[in-house]
Parts: C-alpha cells; sequence; structure tokens
C-alpha cells in the first residue's frame, strides 16, 4: 500500500509538473508573440475620427458620427483632477513598469474567495492598452497579451504620457470619450476647470458609466464620488476638510445640449449595437477603419421625422419603425440629453397585450368575448383603479383592451398567473428585475420599466405569427480591407400560436377603430394599435405617453416624456398616436393581416352573454337577432350550444292574491313574448322586455284561473302554457307553486 502511495505521488507531481511546463510554454508564446506586436502610435493619440455608417442601399448615412471632439493636454488639468484618477485606478502608477504584480495577487485571492470574478486589478497602462489595441474580451490570452504590450507601452513613453492618453481615451458615459468630452458634456465647461468634486465624479464614473451615471443613477453616483474622494484623502492628496466638505456638496450636473440628437440617431444606435456585436469601443471601431451596414430606409427615417416635426412638442421623445417580416430597424430617431434606448420608462398600458391579453388567449384562458365584471376589487391586497374611478360592469375582453380598462387586465392576470404571464413577456424581449412582482404589472407597473425597442419589438412578433426575433440595426460589418465580419442572421422563436395572434392584433384592431387609439380609423388600412399613458402618483400629472401601432408590413412605436421626469400635457392617444397616423399616412398598406386556418367563425347566444355572462354556441333554430359572429380558435372554442328556440322553459311564477286582486310576477327575456288568458280571452301581452314584471288582474269570481302562455317572439311555434289559479278572499296567501289548489 505504502508502494503504491509512494508511485501514486510520484506520478501525480510528474503530472502536475508537465501541466506547469506546458501553461509555462503557453503563456510564453502569447507573450513573447504580444512582444513582437507594434504599439499603434496613432490609436493612443485619440485623435478626432468618424466611423463610417450606411444605409440599406448602401449609401452613407448623413448623421454626425464622430468620436473624440476634443482633447486635453494634461499640462492642463489639475493637480486635484489628475490625483482623483490616480488615487481610485491606479495608486502605484507611478512605481510600477506597467503591471501591479501585488494587486494582481490581491484580486486573484479575493476572487476565490468570493466565489467570482469580483475584482479586476489592470492599471491605468493596461486600461489604455485594452481600450485602444485590444477588445473587451474577458479571455486569458487576451490578459497575457495586455500585460505584455503594458511593459512595453511603459518603455516607449513616460508616465505623463500614458496618463495623458489614457484621460483622453477612456469612456465616461453617454458618447463621451475622454475627459474633455465629459466635463463638456456633464458640466458645459472645460476640463481644465474642473473642480474637486467634479473631478471626484468622473474618476469614479469610468468603472461603469451605466451604474454610476450621475443622470440615471445619483444616489449610485455620489457614493462612488465620495469613495474617491476617500482614496483621496487616504493618499495624502486632499485634507480631511477638504475631503468632507466636498462629500457633503449635492451633484452639481450642468448638461450640455449641444448632443442631444446625436445621442438618439440612427447613427448612434447602430454604433452601440456594434459595440455589443465587435466586443469593443466606439473608439475602436473608428480606428480600426470597420463599415456599418444598416437597415435603415432613408424614406422611412424622413417620413417618421416629419410626422414628429408636424407635431408641436416640448418634451423628450423617441420613435421607431420596424420591418415585421426581416425583424429589422429600419427607422428610429430619439431627442434627450442622453441616451433613450439605455434607459427604462414605464410602459403603462401598453404592457397589457404583451403580458396579459397574448398570455391568456394562447394559453386558452379567454376569447375576445369574454365577459369580465369590471368593479372595485381587491386582489392579493392590490386594489387597482379604472381611470376616473369608473366601473362599467360586465365588458368583453375586446372592449376592456380597445378602451383600456384596468380591472379586467388585473382580473386576466390573475387568471394566467404573474410568473406564466412574465416569462412569456420575457420570451418577447421584455425584461424584468427581481422586483417585478404583483398584480400592478398588469399597469405596467415596473421597478425599472422597458424602452421602445423592446416594446416594439414584442408588438412586432403579433404582425410576425407568433414568431418574436430581436431587432436589430445593423444588416453586416465590414473591416478596413472590406471583409464581412459579422452578418445578422434572425433567429426565430415560436412564442405564441398564430391563432393567438391573429385574435389578438384583432382586439388591437377594435382600439384602433373605436378604442384609445380611433385617431387612427380615419387612415382606412388594416392597423392594430395600443396607447399607454403613465401619470404621476396622487397627480393629475403624465409623466410618459405611449402608442405602438403595427400593420402587416411596419410597426411604428413613439414615447414622449421628459427625461428628468418633469410632467408632460400629453396622452397617449393623443399626440403619440396622432405621430403614428402622420407617419402611416405616407405609409399606408393594400395587405390585410393573414388570417390562419386555426381561425373560424361561430355564432353565439346574445342572449345568455347578456343574461349569464356565458359564451355559448347558438344552435341553429336561433334567429340571427338575437346572436353574433366572433371569432375563435379552433383550439378554443366553446364546448355548450344553446338550448334557445329549440325548446322553451317555463318561467318561474310567483303569485299572490291582495284585496281581491291577483299578482303575478316573473323574470321576462325580451326575446320571448308572455300572454294571459282569462279563458280564450287575451287580457294582457308582454312583449321585448327584460327583468322583473309585475301583472296585476282583479279577480272578479270566487275562484278564477288564467292560463300563461309563454313562446319565442320569431318562432311562435315554440311555446308552453301554466295555469295560475286564485281564490277570492280577504286574506293575502302568497303562492310561489305554479299550480296550486285551495
Amino acid at each position: 500500500m505504502r508502494k503504491f502511495l509512494k508511485w501514486f505521488f510520484i506520478i501525480l507531481t510528474l503530472v502536475l509538473l508537465g501541466v506547469l511546463i506546458a501553461l509555462s510554454f503557453y503563456i510564453g508564446s502569447i507573450y513573447t508573440n504580444a512582444l513582437k506586436t507594434d504599439i499603434d502610435k496613432a490609436k493612443l493619440q485619440a485623435p478626432f475620427t468618424t466611423i463610417q455608417i450606411y444605409n440599406k442601399n448602401n449609401l452613407p448615412i448623413k448623421e454626425e458620427n464622430t468620436i473624440n471632439e476634443n482633447y486635453a493636454e494634461i499640462s492642463t488639468l489639475s493637480d486635484q483632477t489628475i490625483n482623483a484618477f490616480v488615487s481610485i485606478e491606479d495608486k502605484e502608477f507611478y512605481n510600477h513598469h506597467g503591471v501591479n504584480y501585488k494587486r494582481i495577487a490581491k484580486a486573484m485571492l479575493n476572487n476565490i474567495l468570493a466565489g467570482k470574478f469580483k475584482e479586476g486589478a489592470s492599471t491605468i497602462t493596461q486600461q489604455l492598452i485594452k481600450n485602444s489595441h485590444l477588445s473587451s474580451k474577458k479571455t486569458f490570452e487576451r490578459k497575457i497579451t495586455e500585460i505584455a504590450l503594458s511593459q512595453k507601452l511603459e518603455k516607449q513613453f513616460s508616465k505623463q504620457e500614458i496618463l495623458e492618453q489614457y484621460l483622453n481615451i477612456i469612456y465616461f458615459g453617454n458618447n463621451c470619450y475622454g475627459i474633455e468630452d465629459a466635463s463638456q458634456y456633464y458640466f458645459s465647461k472645460s476640463a481644465s476647470e474642473l473642480n474637486l468634486e467634479e473631478s471626484a465624479l468622473l474618476a469614479g464614473l469610468i468603472k461603469s458609466p451605466s451604474k454610476y451615471s450621475p443622470v440615471k443613477n445619483p444616489e449610485n453616483a455620489k457614493s462612488r464620488r465620495n469613495l474617491v474622494l476617500s482614496e483621496m484623502e487616504k493618499d495624502g492628496k486632499i485634507s480631511a476638510e477638504e475631503c468632507l466638505i466636498a462629500k457633503s456638496k449635492p451633484l452639481q450636473l450642468n448638461i450640455s445640449t449641444k448632443h442631444k440628437n446625436k445621442l438618439n440617431s440612427y447613427s448612434q444606435a447602430s454604433i452601440d449595437e456594434a459595440e455589443e456585436i465587435l466586443q469593443i469601443p466606439a473608439q475602436q471601431i473608428a480606428l480600426q477603419g470597420y463599415k456599418i451596414y444598416t437597415y435603415q430606409d432613408t424614406e422611412i427615417q424622413n417620413d417618421l421625422e416629419k410626422a414628429i416635426e408636424n407635431t408641436s412638442l416640448n418634451s423628450n421623445y423617441a420613435s421607431i419603425v420596424i420591418d415585421n417580416k426581416s425583424h429589422s430597424i429600419v427607422a428610429y430617431n430619439g431627442n434627450g440629453n442622453y441616451k433613450i434606448l439605455e434607459t427604462k420608462r414605464q410602459p403603462g398600458s401598453c404592457i397589457k397585450p404583451i403580458l396579459v391579453y397574448a398570455p391568456a388567449l394562447n394559453e386558452d384562458i379567454i376569447y375576445p368575448c369574454t365577459q369580465i365584471l369590471d368593479e372595485k376589487t381587491d386582489i392579493a391586497g392590490f386594489n387597482p383603479k379604472n381611470v376616473g374611478n369608473v366601473y362599467h360592469g360586465y365588458v368583453s375582453a375586446r372592449e376592456s383592451l380597445s378602451k383600456s380598462i384596468n380591472i379586467p387586465a388585473v382580473k386576466i392576470l390573475s387568471y394566467v398567473g404573474i410568473d406564466k404571464a412574465k416569462k412569456y413577456a420575457e420570451d418577447l424581449g421584455i425584461e424584468f428585475v427581481e422586483q417585478d412582482e404583483g398584480y400592478c404589472l398588469a399597469l405596467g407597473g415596473m421597478t425599472y420599466g422597458t424602452n421602445i425597442k423592446q416594446l416594439a419589438g414584442a408588438y412586432s412578433t403579433f404582425a410576425c405569427n407568433g414568431k418574436y426575433s430581436q431587432p436589430k440595426f445593423i444588416s453586416f460589418i465590414a473591416d478596413k480591407n472590406g471583409k464581412i465580419v459579422y452578418i445578422n442572421k434572425p433567429q426565430e422563436e415560436q412564442v405564441l400560436r398564430e391563432d393567438a395572434c391573429y385574435l389578438l392584433t384583432d382586439m388591437l384592431k377594435t382600439s384602433a377603430q373605436s378604442g384609445t387609439g380611433k385617431k387612427l380609423s380615419q387612415l382606412n388600412t388594416e392597423i392594430a394599435s395600443k396607447t399607454g399613458t403613465v401619470g404621476k402618483s396622487n397627480s393629475k400629472q403624465n409623466l410618459d405617453a405611449w402608442n405602438i401601432s403595427y400593420t402587416p408590413e411596419y410597426t411604428c412605436g413613439v414615447w414622449l416624456g421628459n427625461l428628468d421626469n418633469s410632467p408632460i400635457d400629453y396622452t397617449g392617444g393623443n399626440q403619440p398616436t396622432q405621430i403614428v397616423k402622420d407617419f402611416f399616412e405616407k405609409h399606408k398598406t393594400n395587405q390585410l393581416f393573414e388570417k390562419p386556418s386555426s381561425i373560424v367563425e361561430k355564432r353565439i347566444d346574445m342572449t345568455e352573454l347578456e343574461e349569464n355572462h356565458r359564451i355559448v354556441l347558438a344552435n341553429e333554430y336561433m334567429p340571427e337577432r338575437y346572436t353574433k359572429t366572433e371569432l375563435f380558435s379552433v383550439f378554443n372554442l366553446p364546448k355548450l350550444y344553446s338550448d334557445k328556440f329549440a325548446t322553451i322553459k317555463t318561467p318561474t311564477i310567483k303569485s299572490k292574491v291582495e284585496d281581491d286582486e291577483a299578482i303575478i310576477t316573473f323574470i321576462a327575456n325580451d326575446y320571448l313574448t308572455y300572454q294571459i288568458y282569462d279563458n280564450k280571452k287575451l287580457i294582457k301581452e308582454i312583449s321585448n322586455k327584460n327583468g322583473e314584471q309585475t301583472i296585476t288582474i282583479p279577480i272578479e269570481k270566487e275562484k278564477q284561473s288564467f292560463k300563461l302562455k309563454t313562446f319565442y317572439t320569431l318562432s311562435p311555434e315554440l311555446e308552453n302554457e301554466q295555469e295560475i289559479s286564485f281564490v277570492k278572499s280577504n286574506k293575502n296567501q302568497i303562492y310561489n307553486n305554479k299550480k296550486w289548489y285551495i
């Protein structure tokens, strides 16, 4: 046994030694090859450059696509500004030779203890190399290459040159590359004029421009700024008093409006998408000469912009057009001081088709004609309200969606189940966070919300027979030599049945004809629509107004609101719908929504619907007057047939004698005729009446009988009779039987 263990450990040691030697050779070869790579000085200089972007006809898009418009020489920056970046990003910057091995070892240990990649250990030099020469992919090979090139860079440039190049190439969010662009954007001033707290804010921002955005996440930004100030105090760069004073100051932004349209242009959205595809920042896309070929249709883009211009707006906005068949974004524009597609907004009632009605139809829970009681309600402690606290009694699912009534939407969500409904919405491209729970989701009550690209992409699925694919700006990307490095190949996923989509579309067509989107009824084209309005809590002021509409060809979405959450005067059914209408005026279609073979028309018994709120198929004998033709999926047909006009039921009679008068009470239906006979003499007829009816007849004899004849008004051959007898008496007597004797 001892001999076995001895050889086992010898072999294990040799294997581990072999692995280490092989790994050393592998690392060494990567490192050696990296050292042979020339450092491109042009990429380090952060030059003013432009990304080439083309429309669907391969013609240049005439929008501003510049990178690094401004450059800050390090000699113009204050010591406080420089120290802020060094203290938070690389304390040993002036002492190492490109790599801080102690910091790497510490970070590795912390990551092992945490069980995940929690800390990085890149120096300022490494960050400069990564942002100028390498991709953002987290691979072992890239990290070794980064280390080798960083050490090489340190031999060719001084610390001041490296720091200057770093500060002019690093990304600060909102299309700001370099400290000068960032200072101009966030504070409308030159980087040379930054004070202590502003410098600390920018230094803290670069770790995660989205998470620490002072515009979108001010609390995160302030906390990060204060951490930078604490580190500066630790390093002896500022005094305790300076640190305390700077921490006490609020964030004081002065956002530049110079590029608010550029930030929300079709070109910028395409660049952002290219960054995700290529895993390199926009600066490298420009420097390496990549060419971006998009789906933009110039005519549609111009028509969308004109539709916006035709409506007088005093708010931020975003609009988008998706080609349904190709899942491509053919037009987009917006207006705001930061990127609207990176911003979450509450969707309001525009979420209802995605989260409530589509899942309910697909799960065979409702028909378009299903009746839901619109009333004050409490569901798991949630008390939803309708607009104006108006309640409508029983309404159909079609009406509740087209008129955007809240209570039925919440009830239907409870039938589907929150988790199942969210899964459908996620499969349609809507993102949720863990806190997104509760029935308020039916009304668009999300923690953060969604954006117009996600909403329009989900609606486009309804026009594509339930097939979802994330909509894209980019068709393909080529390198500087014309070699194609990326082609968009949409991957469709069947999220909903085509019959469920057709039924939902038909319901949303009602919204466009007579519901909240009725402005679109003037278009005289096949169009489905949904509006949404988000109000400020405990206030009559609105924050967001939406319209998402689609034809068989295109989906068009419009959002109006203010990114600073100041109120707007708009509702979804007004300005956004008008913009959509103006756009589709130029893009009407003769196409009809394709009706699947799984959709059938069936007559239902309207009397049963009105009386008992049940969906029952009409029988062949039922006159047209009492039926209505509705759409159904063959997978979800009503199982019951009405027996009305095939048989006739005897009404339940309540009768009594009072003051020598016979009093007869019963519930009437308007499709029946009721006749009271004394012998063969007709003394009373009731027709076209609904509800409780009371007939009073004098009793002339000591004992007297009457006949109640009941028949279908339109089918008098179907009838029944019942005899009701009375005894003249001074004593009041009540009889509840159809026939009785004394």
